[in-house]
């Protein structure tokens, strides 16, 4: 599939997705890596150990929830190829479904390992997410949709699903 689909059409399709997205899982495995060959001494066990693959499982489950209505279910394309800003559907919980679920999806994974060197990797692939769109697409958007994007931005989180705000 193109980038471009349409005449006209100010955004590409994909953006910085599938980079960041090899990104963060590059980095993920590297830590998974470590924490299965190195830091073997913060492997957890019994209860803590299935602790662990639960939270993983729940983590790998909305990932691919959250990835798959904001891929797939939303109408994304359609919005990015007609210059609409979308903002309803999953799109009123969070403002990147799709980085959201891979996130989710890949900290999930992580947590197979039952390692809690894994963790910080939950907050370090959240930085480099929110540098990333703070300094690429979000200010693509700002330049095209101006003041409708600056108040989308003030009532919908960015990267962790949430209520949206009132306006």
């Amino acid at each position: 599939m193109k980038n471009f689909v349409k005449e006209g059409q100010k955004l590409p399709l994909y953006g910085i997705g599938p980079y960041l997205v090899v990104v963060m899982a590059f980095l993920t495995a590297v830590v998974i890596y470590l924490s299965y060959n190195v830091f073997r001494f913060a492997n957890l066990y019994g209860f803590w150990m299935w602790i662990f693959i639960a939270f993983g499982i729940a983590f790998v489950i909305a990932g691919f929830v959250i990835w798959l209505i904001g891929a797939l279910k939303s109408g994304m394309d359609d919005s990015i190829a007609d210059n609409h800003l979308k903002t309803d559907g999953i799109y009123s919980a969070v403002r990147n479904p799709m980085y959201t679920g891979w996130w989710f999806l890949i900290f999930g994974i992580s947590l197979f390992w039952h390692n809690y060197m894994v963790i910080p990797v939950f907050f370090i692939n959240w930085m480099i997410m929110t540098i990333v769109l703070v300094t690429t697409e979000e200010k693509w958007l700002l330049n095209l949709y101006g003041q409708e994007y600056a108040d989308y931005k003030k009532r919908v989180n960015r990267c962790f699903p949430w209520f949206p705000r009132r306006k």
